[in-house]
């Protein structure tokens, strides 16, 4: 095994003919492999393009890279610059050319995407211009930040032909449940229309900590939002002494579904939509997410670490939804063959990519319902909403 490795590199590096994909390149069938319960991606060739900030110019490529780019070491970006998988204005350039702001600079990589869940996107309802499914908690809903292909959009691509395709709304990506796409641009502006006057009511279900409240409640405070740390806190509001607020106004009403005295299931509605809106919310009535590492306090950590581990809970569909031949069933037998390795690439021979820890999971927290000017879209419980 190890000398047939060693004489697929050493050809690699005779003559590697590459294919640079684009986001022109559709995901297909076969860009996807299944292995240990998890979706991921065949490493694929790609170009990323940037510009050259105005604090970028004066620096070397090389050293540019270097500091603003930490994912690689420095003598790697001396290789690439040197064998043009780093260019700038589509030419190649020596290790010590000086960037110019504006300039437009491409970044030739073998690509790794992280693996999400092996779950299917079953589809609830499909119509003319609008199809909604099942999200699968992981996976992101289109491309952005490493994901490309192993996101619902490019899965929908994929394993059903549809495309193109306009998200309605966006669930963060450890959370499941209903999500509208729209099949035409027009569409697309309707929905986003109803949004925008508050026009459309959203309905989710949460498993949280303890007993919650019995009456509904209401929580009307502000959510502020650290994108440098990539968590919200709430943030009330004190007119007397003049302080400024930096959040956003945001509601959530609340009702208890039921509980078990341990957990409850709650019914979580909304009015704004803030970024991780509900679970800070919930945080704020001392009753988290069960599972929600990010918004546990420590104390609350140890009450729920029964729990904690939510990893095949957290995306499973309804069994009724689950295809038969289930692709983490399907594909089991992929191994590091399935892919070619690249000689200059950081993350090779591994199928994932560094920094990657396999032990992400969704939260137990699911989107059920949308519904608007006469239409109303819904998206069954998941199993973890069933408390015993």
């Amino acid at each position: 095994m190890k000398r047939k490795r060693e004489e697929k590199e050493a050809a690699a590096e005779k003559k590697m003919e590459i294919v640079w994909q684009t986001p022109a390149n559709p995901p297909e069938k076969h860009d996807y492999i299944f292995r240990d319960g998890r979706r991921h991606v065949r490493p694929y060739y790609f170009e990323f393009i940037s510009h050259v900030k105005n604090r970028w110019a004066g620096k070397t490529i090389v050293d540019l890279f270097a500091e603003e780019f930490k994912g690689r070491p420095y003598d790697y970006y001396v290789g690439a610059v040197k064998c043009g998988r780093i260019q700038v204005d589509g030419e190649m350039v020596p290790v010590s050319y000086i960037v110019k702001s504006s300039q437009k600079i491409s970044h030739f990589v073998h690509r790794h995407e992280p693996p999400v869940m092996a779950w299917d996107v079953p589809i609830l309802d499909k119509e003319d211009d609008v199809v909604t499914v099942w999200k699968p908690a992981t996976v992101p809903v289109h491309p952005c930040g490493q994901y490309r292909k192993n996101t619902v959009v490019g899965v929908l691509q994929a394993e059903h032909g549809l495309a193109p395709l306009f998200p309605v709304h966006r669930l963060d990506r450890l959370v499941s449940g209903l999500l509208i796409l729209a099949r035409n641009a027009t569409r697309a502006d309707l929905f986003r229309q109803e949004i925008e006057a508050g026009k459309v009511q959203k309905q989710y279900v949460a498993k949280v900590v303890g007993v919650f409240p019995e009456d509904e409640q209401i929580v009307d405070v502000n959510v502020n939002y650290n994108a440098r740390e990539g968590r919200s806190t709430v943030e009330v509001g004190n007119s007397c002494d003049g302080s400024p607020i930096k959040g956003k106004t945001a509601c959530t009403k609340f009702t208890r579904i039921g509980t078990n005295g341990i957990h409850s299931i709650v019914l979580c509605k909304p009015i704004t939509g803030r970024t991780h809106q509900i679970r800070v919310h919930l945080q704020y009535t001392g009753h988290p997410i069960a599972n929600d590492i990010l918004y546990l306090s420590e104390n609350v950590t140890n009450r729920s670490s029964e729990g904690v581990n939510a990893d095949r809970a957290a995306h499973s569909p309804n069994n009724c939804l689950v295809p038969e031949n289930n692709s983490s069933d399907k594909y089991e037998d992929s191994t590091e063959e399935d892919f070619d390795i690249d000689p200059m690439c950081t993350n090779c021979p591994n199928l994932v990519p560094k920094g990657y820890d396999g032990h992400e999971e969704g939260l137990w927290l699911h989107c059920v319902q949308y519904s608007g000017s006469g239409w109303v879209y819904k998206c069954p419980y998941p199993d973890w909403a069933v408390l015993t």
